[in-house]
């Protein structure tokens, strides 16, 4: 069953756009390790916030993507730029009015 992860990241003020840069690099290794899609957004009424929308092929295989290298690498990357402010929810997918 497909797995989808929606959630936000808090930047530190004025950091953004440098974690939007390090999350939107291209990476051969999460499709993969099973991602479908990872797709990041902002919207300008959260100065401080990345919007992260992810499917996966199951929840195993976003968990699993946590220990590749390149995303180990990716994440340490990113945290000086963290506020330490993320929320979000986890979901099997049941359906898709596109997909039937």
């Amino acid at each position: 069953m497909t797995y989808a992860n929606v959630g936000t990241l808090g930047a530190a003020p004025g950091r953004r756009d440098e974690l939007v840069a390090i999350l939107t690099r291209p990476s051969a290794d999460l499709e993969g390790a099973g991602c479908i899609l990872y797709e990041v957004g902002v919207n300008d009424e959260h100065p401080d916030t990345v919007f992260v929308a992810e499917l996966w092929t199951s929840a195993e295989a976003h968990q699993a993507s946590l220990q590749l290298p390149s995303v180990r690498a990716a994440i340490s990357e990113a945290m000086p730029l963290l506020s330490g402010e993320m929320g979000g929810h986890g979901f099997e997918v049941v359906g898709s009015p596109l997909r039937g």
